[in-house]
């Protein structure tokens, strides 16, 4: 008899494009709950529309758990580029439902960008829209919400490639890196050739641009109140920048030929701001922290064997998410830094992007392998038994010292 073949989980879905980016989409851009599943053709409309109803009673019961993710839609972004392999470019939008763990079967929304791969994205906060480097040609373009019929109950919201140029952005070779503040007022895009811009939003004012700031950029990230920078490059340093002065605050080396890959911002339990680098050592996957005051590093932290190709952390500082190139995903606990769910074999291939949902509770993970996933973040609660037995040794210990005190009498 041949093997039984395992479906996927309800939480797993592939659309059919090799994905390198994920976001949530905000949820004040998303008038109901509900979405009207477009078609599952594999011919990417332009003009598909992404329409929303009003909600559902499962809806409305999802809105009441306790666990309700902030955000019940995400856009991924990726394809197969410019060759003729079959595989398309685009821009797709999936729901995910929280009372049922599930994604949608088929995507929502689709659109395709011809023979554009868009390689990295970054959504401005405010709902302006989104920015997408583009591997093949090597541009950035800009991407609009597009809505409709804003007036009826039923409201459709669709992206649409925008008339805007980025003129500041044209002919500058292939951005590795983009990334938006907090607020959305200013905008970073990290280059192949190791140059660094940042843009004032949406005026597209320079603020820095500086030509050797790596051998070529792997990631930025803005701290939660804009005002710093961090930005990594292949094989060197950690820089952070002071927005206001655009100079060099702090290099933050990497010691023992430790290979640094992701950045982020964040705060301890204790709400002192650290800087989280994903980086390979000689252990494996391990996780670096810096004292944002001192620029003094606070501790290494080996995690896995693997080395960590996505890396990210939830909005409320207290997990941290890493992706392996073996499909594997690895949620850890920031306050003691150890493991707390690892999924092998989340994907089938690398897993090239992770985000976490706005209120830190769901985190959704992309791969090449062309598979979406929203892993639910459980918290750990504390074994009942285990409690009970250190009050009874606690007990225990303190009647032991009044029997010894009482026969010393």
């Amino acid at each position: 008899m041949g093997k039984r073949q395992i479906s996927d989980p309800p939480n797993l879905k592939k659309y059919g494009v090799p994905f390198y980016s994920v976001a949530w989409i905000p949820q004040h851009l998303i008038k109901s709950r509900q979405i009207q599943t477009a078609d599952d053709s594999s011919d990417f409309d332009h003009n598909s529309v992404l329409s929303t109803e009003p909600e559902s009673e499962s809806a409305t019961k999802a809105e009441s758990e306790p666990v309700s993710v902030t955000g019940n839609y995400l856009l991924f972004t990726g394809g197969g580029g410019a060759g003729r392999s079959g595989i398309p470019n685009a821009l797709v939008i999936a729901h995910f439902d929280i009372a049922s763990n599930s994604l949608s079967s088929q995507a929502v929304f689709k659109l395709g960008t011809d023979s554009e791969l868009p390689y990295r994205m970054a959504l401005q906060s405010q709902g302006d829209g989104l920015i997408c480097a583009m591997e093949t040609p090597k541009v950035c373009r800009w991407f609009d919400w597009d809505y409709q019929n804003k007036s009826s109950e039923i409201h459709k919201l669709s992206l649409k490639m925008s008339d805007k140029v980025l003129t500041q952005l044209e002919d500058v070779g292939q951005q590795l890196a983009l990334a938006f503040n907090n607020d959305g007022t200013t905008l970073a895009a990290g280059g192949e050739d190791g140059n660094i811009r940042v843009f004032k939003w949406p005026s597209m004012e320079v603020i820095l641009n500086e030509s050797n700031a790596h051998s070529s950029v792997k990631d930025l990230h803005f701290s939660s109140d804009g005002k710093l920078l961090a930005s990594l490059g292949s094989g060197g340093p950690c820089r952070v920048w002071d927005i206001s002065s655009s100079m060099v605050l702090s290099t933050l080396p990497n010691e023992n030929r430790e290979t640094f890959s992701s950045c982020r911002f964040s705060q301890t339990n204790d709400k002192t701001q650290v800087l989280y680098i994903a980086a390979m050592t000689d252990k494996g996957g391990s996780i670096l922290t810096w004292n944002t005051q001192t620029w003094e590093r606070m501790g290494s932290k080996h995690i896995i064997r693997d080395a960590i190709s996505a890396f990210n952390v939830s909005a409320d500082g207290k997990i941290l998410a890493c992706g392996t190139p073996s499909g594997d995903i690895v949620i850890v606990n920031s306050t003691n830094m150890r493991i707390q769910t690892m999924i092998k074999k989340a994907h089938l291939g690398i897993v090239t992007a992770l985000a976490f949902s706005p209120d830190s509770r769901a985190l959704a993970s992309v791969s090449m392998d062309s598979s979406a996933r929203v892993t639910i973040i459980e918290e750990k609660k504390t074994n009942g038994l285990s409690l009970w037995i250190a009050v009874f040794i606690i007990l225990l210990a303190i009647a032991a010292y009044f029997l010894q005190k009482g026969l010393e009498k």
